[in-house]
């Protein structure tokens, strides 16, 4: 006849499921160990004594019960490691406010007297390029040659003067860029210079976005400079 041993305390302390002083209090939905050694214990005060159970079916059910607790306790320390993670993140996104950062962006606010800035990024060296300036309507306001450049980010600095040599009025301005490489014109991503106004925590799974001041919202992953 199998043998249960008596000292289920011995047992349940080996597999680390005795009772520990300063646990905090589960949820009334949920199977604590205490809960589930009554459930053990009554298990073995009721079963057939013509066919009571294995030692080895008995350690294999707390072995699970164990293993099941250690998986819920390593997802808490995950969770509160990404909470850490994302609190860091915070942190170092605030120190960002009032700081000018280099972001893909195809459109800039152009403030009374003041500048557009931001750069073209160029996969290959080219005889020519161009930035292109228009107003919400698509009028072209100001067509800036840059000649020659080498690959890599290429700046430019709008000082709001249009091509009729007029200050354009301060508002939203959409700006494109374009050049010559190997005798085609290539169509070239830009990116817009402004700065941080605020930071806005993500939710639902987003990331932290910036807000800029010209009125273009980020993701802080995408920033491509500090300036």
């Amino acid at each position: 006849m199998a043998y249960i041993d008596n000292n289920l305390n011995t047992v349940i302390n080996d597999l680390g499921l005795g009772t520990q002083a300063g646990k905090p209090k589960k949820a009334p939905d949920q199977l604590g160990q205490t809960e589930f050694l009554d459930l053990m214990i009554t298990q073995l005060k009721n079963q057939d004594p013509f066919s009571p159970m294995e030692n080895g079916d008995f350690i294999s059910q707390m072995a699970q019960f164990s293993s099941v607790t250690g998986l819920a306790e390593l997802q808490q320390s995950f969770d509160k490691l990404a909470t850490s993670l994302q609190s860091n993140q915070a942190l170092q996104a605030s120190t960002l406010v009032g700081r000018t950062v280099l972001v893909p962006a195809a459109a800039g606010t152009l403030s009374a007297g003041g500048t557009l800035r931001g750069a073209a990024e160029l996969t290959a060296s080219s005889g020519a390029v161009g930035i292109t300036i228009q107003d919400s309507s698509g009028q072209v306001i100001r067509r800036l040659e840059l000649g020659p450049q080498s690959a890599g980010e290429v700046y430019f600095n709008w000082d709001g003067i249009g091509n009729d040599g007029q200050p354009a009025p301060e508002g939203r301005y959409f700006v494109s860029a374009d050049a010559a490489i190997n005798g085609d014109t290539v169509a070239l991503e830009t990116l817009m210079s402004a700065s941080v106004d605020s930071v806005t925590l993500g939710q639902g799974g987003q990331g932290l976005r910036l807000n800029l001041t010209d009125g273009n919202v980020v993701d802080f992953a995408s920033v491509r400079e500090i300036q």
